[in-house]
């Protein structure tokens, strides 16, 4: 990778600023956080070309934050375990140091490149606005000298390639990826360890006690079982012998997806996805090989993993308010606002929506299954967030409500897709008027019948039922275990 002919397509980068002095030859830095991944990352394989170009070292940063909008346990002991596993497989193949920094990237990372004399730095990109506030702070803080490069690995067709601006639906969208896919959906160079070393081998981490810490503070919502971290386990779940999703699980995929009592028939990438454990490239170009037996299947499977994978980032990258009725059409602001009054059946408190304290039993199954196995079935997350508009004061508590909880309990939590599931079930975001009805207006309806005629509701619900019991189960034995630990030391 230290030859000149760029190994990334110049359409995936953008110069968030261009340093003063083009000779400037400081080390470089990547700042790791949406992308969590070393196999198919573009930004580190553009990191490492920049290095060698340069003939300077590279680093990769890492901002632990204290907290990311109500991230717990679950999440960060996912990511912290993944993360430890990258840093293992970094020491072992590319001698890239690694540095993790606790605080507010404003002022780490920018201190980091001072101190290191850095001249480039290379992000991975993100359309939510924290990330971009901080990108753009940053770009003040440096010194004049250091470039900022910004890299969509995250998406197979950069954001800003795709279009230059706010989508109506997946049909305004789905032409335009299409078009650009023989560009990008190509296959990755092989990744080689930078020329030049750093000075240090990064800073050292006790990785063990940073786990326990962060997992006990957020422990109301406790880490998961199900899903095992790190880019090994991704590549298993997508393509392993036994259960990979292209070997065992994808000839289902077309006729049972949206079935909630048959869970197997998803692909269960999402954790994997939303940490960048995996590249949704490498999903693609893996899913691409076995198409001739399974055609509609990995059509389905390319629509949800390309097309409306980036629909959602197009939308929280062109609709500042991606996360609030502001960020709704107007013909949907307009008829949310016009039955905002209409009487409700019931009316819960945010407290019993959580505990799953409401009059309807399959709302209650969905959201124990998202409060305890961390993922709700995509069929019953639309539904869940459907009823939230049912039963609370109005429109926009329906929305916060909604986004509050998912973020809280869903392992892939604080995503676009999560923000625009629920703006598309709440404020009809990317779909079309409905028959006017009270409460919903013209935002499409579903329903308790709706449901049963599509699936067996007691069935899931007993499903839900056994997880849960399991999961309390296995949470039980574990604190009988720690105590038991603690009165042998």
């Amino acid at each position: 990778m230290s030859s000149s002919i760029p190994p990334v397509h110049p359409g995936r980068i953008r110069i968030l600023k261009q340093g003063s002095d083009r000779n400037s030859v400081g080390p470089v830095v990547y700042w790791m956080f949406r992308d969590q991944r070393l196999r198919d990352n573009w930004a580190l394989i553009h990191a490492i070309h920049q290095a060698n170009l340069l003939q300077a070292p590279l680093a990769i940063a890492f901002n632990l934050f204290h907290q990311f909008n109500g991230a717990k346990a679950r999440h960060l002991g996912f990511m912290l375990r993944g993360l430890r596993k990258l840093h293992s497989d970094l020491r072992s193949t590319l001698d890239i140091p690694f540095f993790l920094f606790q605080g507010e990237a404003v002022d780490t990372i920018p201190d980091f490149l001072k101190e290191s004399q850095a001249s480039l730095l290379v992000t991975d990109f993100s359309p939510l606005r924290e990330v971009r506030q901080w990108k753009e702070e940053i770009c003040k803080r440096v010194t004049e000298s250091v470039s900022i490069h910004e890299v969509d690995a995250h998406n197979v067709v950069p954001i800003w390639v795709a279009s230059d601006k706010l989508e109506y639906a997946a049909r305004t969208l789905r032409g335009k990826i299409n078009k650009k896919l023989p560009e990008y959906l190509i296959d990755f160079p092989e990744l080689t360890s930078p020329v030049k070393k750093w000075d240090s081998s990064g800073n050292s981490i006790e990785w063990e006690d940073l786990i326990v810490s962060i997992v006990r503070q957020g422990a109301e919502v406790p880490e998961l079982e199900w899903c095992e971290p790190g880019e090994k386990a991704a590549l298993e779940v997508l393509m392993g012998d036994k259960s990979g999703f292209l070997k065992a699980r994808l000839k289902n995929y077309s006729s049972d997806r949206n079935n909630p009592l048959k869970p197997k028939a998803l692909s269960g990438l999402s954790p994997y996805l939303h940490f960048g454990q995996i590249s949704a490239q490498r999903c693609a170009l893996e899913a691409e090989k076995v198409r001739k037996l399974y055609t509609k299947a990995v059509d389905v499977f390319l629509e949800e993993l390309i097309v409306r994978r980036e629909l959602a980032d197009n939308f929280c990258f062109y609709q500042p308010h991606y996360d609030s009725l502001e960020g709704a059409w107007e013909w949907a602001r307009k008829t949310l606002m016009d039955h905002a009054s209409d009487k409700r059946e019931h009316i819960y408190m945010r407290e019993q929506l959580e505990k799953a304290q409401t009059a309807d039993p399959l709302w209650n199954a969905s959201q124990l299954e998202m409060v305890h196995y961390g993922k709700m079935h995509g069929f019953m997350r639309m539904y869940w967030a459907k009823k939230i508009l049912e039963w609370t004061s109005g429109p926009e508590e329906a929305l916060a409500t909604s986004i509050y909880l998912n973020d809280k309990y869903q392992i892939d939590g604080r995503d676009p897709n999560g923000y625009v599931g629920c703006m598309w079930s709440i404020c009809g975001v990317h779909d079309q008027g409905w028959r006017e009805r009270p409460v919903f207006g013209k935002i499409r309806y579903m329903n308790y019948a709706g449901c049963k005629r599509k699936f067996d509701v007691e069935g899931y619900i007993a499903y839900i039922k056994r997880i849960v019991g399991e999961c309390k189960k296995r949470k039980a034995e574990a604190l009988l275990n720690s105590k038991a630990k603690q009165l042998h030391t």
